[in-house]
């Protein structure tokens, strides 16, 4: 019988799916006992992870009967995906499955930052009366940026219509003719362009040697004064300490990071004296829904695989 390693969370139904025609070692606490973990990957047939877990180096060498990754969501900078072709590895992630908790998370951004008043909520319960300080702003009438327009970033698009947002967006991979522009009323720009006419900016790519550090002091610069920028994509992507430097300075009016370059947040980070700054714990794409569905998704897809 193939044996099944799950490191991280996972939804409980989904895991006793798999436990009627596996062998299922389940333990969410796995990622953190490396010693544990590399003992048992060398009997596993494959491992269920989500972005925590490093499937790369060791543990590949360790996991000699290894033929199945399933990611519990969609990046993969966490597995060597290379190396795991080289292997006959199958990596499957759960493409589709959490589109709707980000793509609400980035509207909940929008409009927290546009409004504010999350700043200010410790006076009120104090008795306070700030009301002039806590008037903020719309989103309304407003354009948003997307960096990179995959499954994600379009249903991010057609949320901000609903709110009466222009939307455009920067993806190199789609030529400005693709019909999709046309079938989500989004206009195609250059990088440049977006960022001089975006109020708000919201990141969708993978983590790679051409996104790394994208966002630099130089083109956190070259965004719109006042403009808001939203990560929901990968750490890395954004110079952490040149978004504080902007925030400090008041060239951007806000940001909300889901996402950074080492995760947990170290407790010294540029961003955590920030102002406007809402840090979050790589949660966007984790609601009690997804987790259902990124796991079934999972479950059924691995299952398929081994058999």
């Amino acid at each position: 019988m193939d044996t099944i390693v799950i490191t991280e969370f996972m939804d409980e139904k989904a895991v006793e799916s798999l436990k009627k025609e596996f062998h299922v070692v389940y333990d969410k606490t796995l990622v953190d006992k490396k010693e544990e973990l590399l003992k048992l990957v060398p009997d596993c047939s494959a491992i269920i992870v989500r972005n925590k877990t490093q499937v790369r180096g060791e543990l590949l060498d360790a996991a000699k009967k290894l033929r199945v990754v399933g990611r519990l969501g969609v990046g993969l900078d966490n597995i060597d995906v290379k190396a795991c072709g080289s292997r006959n590895i199958t990596v499957i992630p759960a493409t589709g499955a959490n589109n709707v908790s980000v793509a609400e998370y980035v509207m909940a951004a929008l409009l927290m930052l546009a409004r504010g008043c999350y700043q200010s909520l410790d006076d009120v319960a104090a008795g306070k009366w700030p009301r002039e300080r806590m008037v903020g702003g719309e989103i309304f009438g407003k354009t948003l940026g997307l960096l990179g327009f995959g499954g994600i970033a379009r249903d991010v698009a057609r949320r901000a219509q609903a709110f009466g947002m222009t939307v455009v967006a920067y993806d190199p991979f789609l030529p400005d003719d693709a019909p999709v522009w046309t079938e989500y009323g989004v206009t195609p720009v250059s990088l440049d362009d977006m960022l001089a006419r975006a109020d708000a900016v919201s990141l969708h790519v993978p983590l790679t040697d051409g996104t790394r550090n994208l966002f630099h002091a130089e083109r956190i610069r070259s965004m719109k004064q006042g403009a808001f920028l939203i990560n929901t994509a990968r750490g890395g992507i954004v110079d952490e300490q040149a978004l504080a430097d902007a925030l400090i300075s008041g060239h951007l009016g806000g940001a909300m990071m889901d996402v950074f370059g080492k995760e947990p947040l170290p407790a010294d980070s540029p961003l955590a004296k920030a102002p406007h700054c809402l840090l979050t714990p790589h949660i966007a794409g984790v609601t009690h829904e997804s987790n259902t569905r990124v796991s079934a998704m999972i479950a059924e897809k691995v299952a398929a695989a081994l058999k």
